[in-house]
């Protein structure tokens, strides 16, 4: 009967913490972040382990420090003139590549070069492999009045889901030079994902801008790569998203987190494609140099910034300063890939944390031993853990494992609560009560008495030294009169504390009586003993009691040591010893360590 009512007590004890937590907005924030962090661990896990490949045709033109440098010392500004991106464009073109991507927006005119504007819209118009971005936002209509795009860069969005885009939907934009809007329709957003913490964990594959879809840059980019080189053709401007938050791209399912991103499935830090510095091309076309020495036949080519002092950075799993082109390419290589996470709906994470709970309160429950009822407890949660990381390294599958932590830790604790505190209670708070001095929490003078006669005991046994430190407080009367006995009691008990944070664990530290306390020290000789008293005694001299009120003071202690069995063959003569050399210090100036 008494067992049936202990596992109802533990079952509603579980149930109610359970409905509390999923009940508050704010804890399941907190959750969230620290899920996210775990994500971040078991990505950089992977990518040590090496268990993904990036795709060697995806390779980055960056413009890196040096390509800063050598554009400032040859074109004396940035931006680039844009005739330069055309003789770029020309030069790559020459090689049959696949894709050529600008993670740049070449927004308004630029008048350092005539003509070079209209250049790159007939080279935008001329090669329809070539692709530039453009990015969405919220600024205000006082800054800039929100322009119409072209309809030919909208796509056709057939939403079965819950996801409603609204954290994707955005008021105005910041539109790039007329000419290429109205030249091509390779135009793609690069709007981002990020976390609550900063971190980039997702991607977005379409904004929402006046009631319309657009594509996002790196999903365009990946489509018609796939097409190039697959039968099963996309339709790049019909898309349909099931049911289950997942978009269908011919035989390609991608999931799509709550608000209409999917989670990146990450192929290393910030190098993990080849990076070409575009100041090599540059060279080439400007006939510097003969070859650049790359061959970009087939190749998905992305223009970007990698230069920190050009401002593309962003903070992902794999590190705090990764370019924007490099997440770009990630981007578009998961789609090729086909490789994107799913994440476990949110009732899977419940049920996973509800089995687990259940285990380890059952765990608890049946095994008799503390110590083995953790250790399976443990063992259980983490072979979950295990478990969670094979399915994102093999399954791309997101389990979480901080919620079902939490559900874990409540019903080990709950149930220990029932097992153990319940019955143990009365026992333990007698023997706190039998032992323990109630104002300072040193152990008290009975406790002490008996631990000197097992340590000389001891001692005589295994013929091991030991040492004990008895101190008085200097002035204690007079300061317990000036200042009144709540003060004196506040002295005793941050005396007491300093004590136990300047000696071993296995230091046995109690009150003696009064104003006095005692140290004993197991395994200790002479000289050790008295360093240790001589940097208590400094402690205590150096910190700042505080009293009732806004009231700070000093105190000072006297000490004496004595060691067994140099000063003593039993528990009264070493005591002895010590005591005397105790009011040798205070005879002597007090504040030291007699001798």
């Amino acid at each position: 009967m008494l067992k049936k009512i202990l596992y109802s007590i533990w079952l509603v004890i579980f149930v109610i913490a359970v409905f509390f937590s999923l009940k508050s907005a704010n804890f399941n924030t907190f959750i969230d972040m620290i899920e996210n962090r775990t994500f971040d661990l078991r990505q950089n896990i992977m990518i040590n382990a090496k268990t993904k490949t990036p795709d060697k045709d995806i390779v980055i033109v960056a413009i890196d420090e040096a390509t800063y440098e050598y554009i400032l010392d040859h074109y004396g500004e940035w931006p680039l003139p844009r005739d330069v991106y055309v003789k770029l464009i020309d030069y790559l073109e020459t090689q049959n590549p696949k894709i050529i991507a600008f993670d740049l927006m070449f927004v308004k005119s630029l008048k350092s070069t005539n003509n070079a504007d209209d250049s790159l819209v007939n080279s935008m118009k001329k090669y329809k492999n070539v692709y530039t971005a453009m990015n969405l936002d919220n600024q205000s209509e006082d800054l800039r009045k929100p322009p119409v795009l072209p309809e030919k860069l909208a796509v056709k969005v057939t939403n079965y889901s819950d996801i409603n885009f609204e954290d994707l939907t955005f008021t105005n934009c910041r539109s790039i030079l007329e000419g290429i809007l109205n030249a091509t329709e390779n135009v793609g957003m690069i709007n981002v994902s990020r976390a609550d913490d900063g971190i980039l964990r997702k991607m977005p594959l379409f904004v929402k801008y006046q009631d319309k879809y657009y594509s996002q840059l790196g999903l365009k980019v990946a489509i018609d790569a796939i097409n190039s080189t697959e039968k099963n053709k996309i339709d790049k401007h019909n898309f349909v998203i099931d049911s289950n938050s997942n978009l269908l791209l011919a035989d390609r399912r991608i999931y799509l987190d709550k608000d209409g991103s999917a989670i990146l499935n990450w192929y290393g830090n910030n190098t993990a494609y080849t990076h070409i510095p575009m100041y090599k091309l540059i060279k080439v076309i400007n006939g510097e140099a003969q070859n650049s020495g790359y061959d970009f036949k087939n190749k998905i080519i992305y223009f970007g910034t990698t230069a920190s002092a050009l401002f593309d950075i962003k903070t992902t799993p794999t590190g705090r300063t990764v370019p924007g082109v490099e997440v770009q390419a990630n981007f578009v290589n998961n789609i090729i890939d086909d490789n994107f996470i799913t994440k476990a709906d949110k009732a899977i994470t419940i049920f996973s944390g509800i089995i687990l709970a259940l285990l380890i309160g059952f765990c608890v429950m049946r095994i008799g031993s503390a110590f083995t009822a953790s250790f399976a407890s443990v063992s259980i949660y983490l072979l979950y853990i295990i478990a969670s990381y094979y399915l994102m390294k093999y399954c791309n599958l997101w389990i979480e494992v901080i919620y079902p932590l939490i559900l874990s830790l409540l019903a080990f604790i709950s149930a220990f609560i029932v097992k153990y505190i319940i019955k143990s209670r009365d026992f333990e708070q007698q023997y706190i009560l039998a032992t323990t001095d109630g104002l300072t929490d040193l152990y008290n003078h009975r406790y002490f008495q008996e631990q000197m006669k097992m340590a000389v005991e001891n001692g005589k046994r295994y013929e091991k030294e030991f040492s004990l430190i008895i101190l008085d407080i200097d002035f204690f009367k007079k300061f317990n009169d000036t200042f009144g006995h709540q003060a004196g009691d506040a002295v005793l008990r941050q005396v007491a504390h300093t004590l136990k944070k300047n000696v071993r664990a296995t230091d046995i530290v109690c009150r003696y009586g009064g104003e006095e306390m005692s140290i004993i020290l197991p395994n200790t000789g002479k000289d050790e003993a008295y360093t240790t008293a001589q940097k208590i005694c400094e402690r205590v001299a150096n910190n700042k009691i505080k009293l009732t009120g806004d009231k700070e003071s000093h105190v000072t202690i006297s000490l004496g040591v004595a060691t067994f069995p140099h000063d003593g063959e039993n528990a009264s003569d070493i005591i002895d010893c010590a005591d005397k050399r105790l009011y040798n210090a205070k005879n002597n100036g007090r504040n030291q360590v007699g001798k």
